[in-house]
């Protein structure tokens, strides 16, 4: 069948304690590293972020914990979500592949994409990868599951790619790697050294 992001599928990955994969402190630790990042490389505190495929926006309120002013903006390709959470969490109905023709009003200091590229197609990638090369200002986390990695969790659908393919993909579209899922925008480039990187492209 067909997978549906509806409120079954939250409650079983997120809540059930039988499957959930995460801990609300493995967030937040995650949440301190990406925000410590980017400002590191920004200079300055974080303003705002884009979270795509945002879910039911779990990234929001850690966020706003470290950054209270901070403008947060979801994007998700579940009906059930938007509906539920649409207004109280700023979350808008689209899905990855999108991101090649949305854009704002402004750029973000901060793109936010957990666990969504290992279930999507190659040209649905690559798409959205144009969108956050272009709309990124600082920093962006892409956690992303490959073939020599035994990721927990939802299984349905998974497509486990080698690393060198997402690095070639990020690439393409300027993103530089700086180690733990972090990749500075083409806009930073300038102002990193050789060894910053994860590794380096020749």
């Amino acid at each position: 069948m067909p997978k549906t992001y509806d409120q079954a599928y939250f409650d079983k990955w997120y809540r059930d304690p039988k499957h959930a994969v995460s801990s609300t402190a493995a967030l937040k630790r995650k949440v301190a590293m990406v925000v410590a990042q980017a400002e590191y490389y920004l200079g300055r505190p974080i303003s705002n972020v884009l979270d795509v495929g945002c879910g039911e926006g779990v990234w929001r309120a850690p966020l706003r914990a470290l950054r209270p002013d901070i403008h947060y903006r979801g994007l998700d390709s579940s009906e059930y979500v938007v509906r539920r959470f649409g207004r109280s969490r700023n979350i808008g109905l689209a899905r990855f592949s999108q991101l090649a023709e949305l854009r704002f009003d402004t750029r973000f200091d901060l793109i936010v994409c957990t666990d969504v590229l290992h279930y999507l197609k190659p040209a649905e990638i690559r798409a959205g990868l144009i969108g956050i090369g272009e709309m990124l200002e600082g920093v962006a986390f892409l956690e992303v599951f490959t073939n020599r990695d035994d990721p927990d969790g939802d299984h349905q659908d998974l497509q486990l790619r080698s690393p060198a393919w997402y690095l070639r993909a990020f690439h393409e579209v300027g993103l530089l790697p700086c180690g733990s899922q972090c990749y500075l925008g083409p806009r930073l480039e300038r102002h990193i050294a050789a060894l910053e990187r994860a590794q380096l492209h020749t």
